[in-house]
């Protein structure tokens, strides 16, 4: 049973770290001091638990002018294809609306675009390259 939530405590916060070191540094190639940022402190995090595992993670900036910035969203490898990119960004989603957040913005791989498209995302720049993979700046306006 899967159940998505926001990080709690410190061994969660860990855990959703470890997630991000295996996807982004291992198997995407992104370097270590790329990955983790000077926003990980100040932003919410989010975790998807397969029963005690944990097999996902995201994080929202939340910008003092009512936008939320979606960042870090990934799921390990082997529990792909399960719908959990929408389960986590379903719980990012309802967070952002108890905050009272305008607008939700994320820079998707752009292998990505057609997931957050399905998810009423639009995408608002031309491709670009960011830490060596192509990716496209999305938004999506939160309706109450």
């Amino acid at each position: 049973m899967f159940r998505a939530k926001q990080v709690e405590t410190q061994a969660e916060r860990e855990a959703a770290f470890a997630i991000r070191r295996e996807v982004f540094i291992q198997e995407q190639g992104v370097p270590p001091h790329l990955e983790r940022d000077e926003f990980d402190e100040s932003s919410t995090h989010f975790i998807i638990y397969d029963d005690d595992k944990i097999v996902a993670t995201a994080r929202v900036q939340e910008l003092p002018s009512d936008i939320g910035i979606v960042e870090r969203v990934c799921v390990i490898k082997s529990y792909r294809g399960l719908g959990l990119g929408v389960l986590i960004m379903k719980e990012i989603e309802k967070f952002a609306r108890q905050a009272e957040l305008k607008r939700l913005k994320l820079t998707a791989q752009s292998y990505a675009v057609p997931f957050y498209e399905k998810l009423q995302y639009i995408s608002t720049t031309p491709e670009f390259m960011d830490a060596g993979i192509p990716h496209r700046v999305m938004e999506k306006t939160l309706h109450y």
